[in-house]
């Protein structure tokens, strides 16, 4: 499409001001809503923020870098901000006397350059990396100071080593590109005694016990990392590329689902197993080049279940696939909210692909003017009430309801939750196309710029250059965030992990419907990469070894999982409310949750630590965990969800019965 859809202009009252902290170069262009360096940007930017392995604090025109211990309980894990190390500078800039802590001059997928103008430092903080590297602008006398007690500074004989032991039992090593003399100037701070300019890499040393871990960090200390990029060229399949400066190989670190997927064969790099540090995300382990290929196994994603149903079971289903779809009225949709809405749109069109695969068209022409009538008021600004916008600070879709409320529409209106929200419509608007393709053909605009919103590729010619590339997903944690313009203590956070995967498989489907083989294929990608995360730090195993013991005895699924946090609650139920989480980590039930809960064991786990409080759990609450039953135990499944009274507002007793009776004989796909 040659110029792309968009949507009615608003100016919002409620987005916080990205000129703050953007270089002006920068603010043209779309901006990250939903990244991992958000913190840096929003209100003061003093918030810190993890980058694999330290947490990291802009303020008051230095750098402070934590090497955090854990934090855990029954209820949450989490990392602990103590400034071990802050780095500063004693210099005379022209910028001392402003208010600018720090500019964000440049970012990519994997990294953000920070600039401190006053303190005449940039550092380049890519994901991943043992060091934290410092370019020093202009000829400056350094600080580095601790929270702590230094018990001792050694340097090396040509000045470009030194080795600070805390009283707190860490070491850190300093490397520079020339030499500086650091001298202790109290108990608490070394400076530099000339000015110095050039490259300053710093290190926490993850084992002291281990001498081959100071030899492998001396051993890469030249190279370092400026930014990073990945690359989704082809299906199920990432590669990232790591720009660098200086001779030597580049060492990075991978945390466990990287090492999963890492090609030996196709990636230009080498694993150091032994060279190890800690992490909420379990150990990140030391990885040697500049070229890494991430290969993900295909999944199958489809309009339909995988095995499809017995003859014997369509019955049944059809039963219950009229009433619901006579029951379907547009008028009746109470909601004005873009995310309730969207999960009665998807619940819907569900019923159309259900239809398709029991052989009982005689309902598709209802489902298809019921999914018109609601759609297309979305689609052409006219619904009562909401509708979507778009606002040019940042640069990217809002709510009517939005872009005066930060609370309006879950937060839609500061991009929280946007690949929730828009995946909903957008599974919606692909079955459409798929039973009236001529719908589709003069929608195409419309659908484009909403999936657009979460799912531009960016780089390309073809992007759409109203919204920022992959506005949710991250690709180090290789998962979503669905947190927006919020400055919070722990980072970005997903609770959702099954909303976020319908995202992106509802963008595959799309792909899939306008014969779209690029959107196709890295619609599938993100799907699966998306489903891997959730199974690696979202489904916690009774074996589970990545977290403490203690959490993993009272918990079988996390109910938010942020960068640097794990919380068993939810924003809207407590931690006790264990059909609560089932349900925000399931829902919607579509043929994808079959691969999002393709472990059995791990199925029958979750369902059985839920089944005590289900007793006096709401109906709708209910159905998720029987469907999941339904994955290993048909026969009971359908007895307990015949007896529902009551139904989630994206889900249906058709779509139940669905589920259950194409669960085939014995195990299905696993992944």
């Amino acid at each position: 499409m040659a110029s792309p859809f968009l949507f009615p202009l608003t100016q919002s009252t409620v987005m916080p001001d990205p000129s703050s902290f953007f270089s002006p170069n920068l603010l043209s262009s779309p901006l990250p809503t939903n990244s991992f360096f958000q913190n840096f940007v929003l209100n003061n930017g003093d918030q810190h923020e993890y980058f694999h392995p330290y947490l990291v604090k802009s303020a008051n025109s230095s750098l402070s870098l934590s090497y955090p211990l854990m934090f855990f309980s029954t209820a949450l894990l989490y990392q602990v901000f103590v400034p071990d190390l802050t780095i500063s500078s004693k210099s005379n800039s022209r910028y001392s006397s402003s208010n600018i802590s720090h500019v964000v001059s440049s970012y990519s997928d994997l990294s953000v350059t920070l600039e401190l103008p006053s303190s005449n430092l940039r550092f380049f903080l890519v994901k991943g990396s043992p060091f934290v590297t410092a370019e020093v602008t202009r000829r400056t006398s350094l600080s580095i100071s601790t929270v702590h007690g230094i018990v001792s500074l050694s340097s090396g004989d040509s000045l470009m080593k030194h080795t600070i032991r805390l009283d707190n039992n860490q070491t850190w090593l300093i490397y520079a590109s020339s030499p500086v003399r650091f001298r202790r100037t109290s108990s608490s701070e070394i400076t530099s005694d000339k000015g110095f300019y050039g490259i300053i890499r710093i290190a926490a040393l993850p084992d002291s016990e281990n001498p081959k871990s100071e030899k492998t960090l001396d051993q890469f200390s030249s190279c370092y990392p400026v930014s990073g990029d990945a690359a989704l060229k082809k299906p199920y399949r990432v590669e990232y590329k790591f720009q660098n400066r200086r001779s030597g190989a580049l060492l990075m670190l991978a945390h466990p689902l990287h090492l999963r997927l890492l090609s030996d064969k196709e990636s230009d790099c080498t694993i150091i197993h032994d060279f190890k540090y800690r992490s909420i995300d379990g150990d990140l382990v030391g990885v040697v080049g500049a070229s890494w290929v991430l290969k993900i196994n295909p999944i199958p994603v489809t309009w339909h279940s995988t095995k499809g149903i017995k003859q014997d079971s369509s019955k049944e289903i059809i039963s219950a696939l009229v009433k619901d779809v006579n029951d379907l009225n547009p008028s009746n949709i109470s909601t004005n909210s873009s995310y309730y809405y969207g999960k009665r749109v998807a619940r819907a069109a569900r019923l159309a692909l259900i239809a398709e695969e029991v052989s009982y068209p005689e309902v598709i022409p209802k489902v298809k003017n019921f999914l018109k009538q609601s759609i297309e008021p979305w689609l052409y600004g006219t619904f009562k009430g909401n509708g979507f916008l778009y606002e040019k600070e940042w640069k990217g879709l809002v709510t009517k309801q939005g872009s005066t409320s930060t609370s309006a529409d879950f937060g839609f209106g500061i991009y929280n939750d946007h690949h929730y929200h828009i995946g909903y419509f957008i599974y919606g608007m692909a079955v459409l196309a798929k039973i009236d393709p001529d719908w589709g053909e003069k929608h195409k605009p419309q659908a484009y710029s909403l999936v657009e919103d979460y799912f531009n590729l960016g780089g390309k010619s073809n992007s759409n250059p109203y919204y920022t590339r992959l506005r949710c997903f991250d690709l180090y944690s290789l998962h979503s965030w669905a947190a927006g313009l919020t400055e919070f203590e722990h980072g970005r956070n997903q609770e959702s992990t099954s909303e976020a995967v319908n995202a992106y498989y509802a963008a595959a489907l799309m792909g899939l419907v306008y014969e779209d083989s690029d959107l196709m294929a890295t619609g599938s990608t993100l799907t699966a990469l998306e489903i891997l995360a959730a199974q690696t730090w979202w489904h916690v195993e009774e074996s589970n070894k990545m977290y403490e013991e203690e959490f993993v005895k009272e918990n079988r699924i996390v109910g938010i999982l942020w960068s640097n946090k794990r919380d068993s609650a939810l924003w809207w139920a407590s931690a006790d409310c264990r059909s609560c989480r089932l349900l925000i980590q399931v829902l919607p039930i579509t043929p994808i949750t079959e691969v999002l809960f393709s472990n059995v064991g791990y199925t029958k786990e979750l369902v059985e630590w839920t089944e005590p409080e289900l007793k006096n759990a709401e109906e709708s609450r209910k159905g998720f965990a029987f469907a999941l039953e339904g994955i290993y135990d048909q026969e009971n499944a359908l007895k307990k969800i015949r007896k529902l009274k009551g139904f989630d507002d994206g889900n249906s007793l058709t779509n139940l019965l669905w589920w259950v009776h194409s669960r085939g004989n014995g195990n299905l796909y696993k992944y």
